[in-house]
């Protein structure tokens, strides 16, 4: 039996996505990918999926095309009551409660309370579940997008909201996931994070991606101490408090098979020396910390200067860039391959 997937990503990998979709699952149908979501069919259960790029994923229920935004979710409703779905009736037993998320364009949105009462009644009904609006165990969705369709569906995952949990300027896990992943890593890399903060990037790399050692670097302490807490002693990883003009008192010139990193914007870290300069000096470092063939993968909101510098390191070709948003703001992935040593 086909299963029916919305998974909900960073804006921006689209195409890179559906790479992974298609990839990792040979029999998946993409029926539709959209910004910062992807709607795919596939025979694989939930619990095999193991996609850790995706900020949540659903179980579609039903999707009603061409709805007009402002009677969407109500004409969605009224599609849907009465229907049996195994989706909506079969859950595991720590499932006790629900409630009902009404959304348009990504934002939380009202419809009429008789419309509701109808669907929370039809749900109870058909799940045996208690309806919970404050504090319930799982949660439907009637969603519509400014594609100009609406979804019916059940949260399948749960995770807290990062814009409350993340500390100014850490990376979400999903969005570390996927730097890791574009580094096309392998279980002998020798990996490098310049600036590794909060330790977003070689937590993920070390707990899904097998790697011979982690060198993470960063100049401000209280960062470290939290990356110090969230990666273990016994894990391959070094945490070293320096800048990246003091890497090479660490390391050899050519150690590393990759740099995934995500330095300063200028916004909630400012640089002693101006950000042109610093990303020059930076990329030039870069290009002497890597073997022939390593790859850099950068994440960056000041793409000009990041442009800009390197195009005056030689021993860089750009391979890939991707256009993202990041907590609102606009940034790009660079992903370098070093041709010199």
């Amino acid at each position: 039996m086909a299963n029916l997937f919305y998974a909900a990503f960073v804006p921006g990998f689209q195409d890179y996505i559906a790479e992974l979709v298609k990839e990792r699952l040979a029999d998946a149908a993409i029926k539709k990918l959209l910004e910062g979501a992807i709607l795919f069919e596939t025979e694989c259960t939930y619990d095999k999926l193991n996609f850790f790029c995706f900020n949540n994923i659903f179980a579609v229920i039903d999707v009603l095309e061409n709805a007009a935004k402002d009677k969407a979710l109500e004409a969605h409703i009224r599609k849907t009551l009465g229907k049996p779905s195994s989706i909506i009736s079969e859950n595991n037993s720590k499932i006790r409660s629900f409630r009902i998320i009404f959304s348009i364009e990504n934002k939380p949105s009202a419809v009429n309370e008789a419309a509701k009462q109808e669907a929370e009644n039809f749900i109870s009904h058909a799940s045996g579940l208690k309806i919970d609006r404050s504090n319930p165990d799982t949660e439907f969705w009637y969603l519509y997008r400014r594609e100009g369709f609406s979804l019916f569906m059940k949260r399948l995952t749960r995770h807290a909201s990062f814009e409350k949990s993340l500390h100014p300027g850490e990376l979400s896990p999903q969005l570390a996931w996927l730097l890791c992943r574009l580094s096309n890593p392998k279980h002998t890399d020798t990996v490098i994070d310049p600036f590794c903060g909060y330790g977003s990037i070689p937590g993920q790399r070390i707990k899904y991606f097998p790697l011979k050692k982690f060198y993470a670097f960063d100049i401000d302490k209280a960062p470290l101490a939290f990356a110090k807490k969230k990666i273990t002693a016994k894990q391959p990883c070094e945490i070293k408090q320096a800048d990246i003009y003091s890497i090479f008192d660490v390391l050899p010139r050519g150690e590393a098979d990759a740099i995934i990193t995500d330095p300063p914007w200028g916004m909630f870290r400012e640089t002693e020396i101006p950000l042109q300069k610093f990303y020059d000096d930076m990329v030039g470092i870069f290009s002497r910390l890597l073997k022939a063939g390593g790859l850099a993968v950068v994440l960056t909101a000041k793409q000009e200067e990041f442009r800009q510098a390197v195009d005056k390191t030689p021993a860089f070709s750009l391979i890939r860039t991707i256009p993202v948003l990041v907590s609102g703001k606009k940034a790009a992935v660079f992903v370098l391959e070093n041709h010199f040593v």
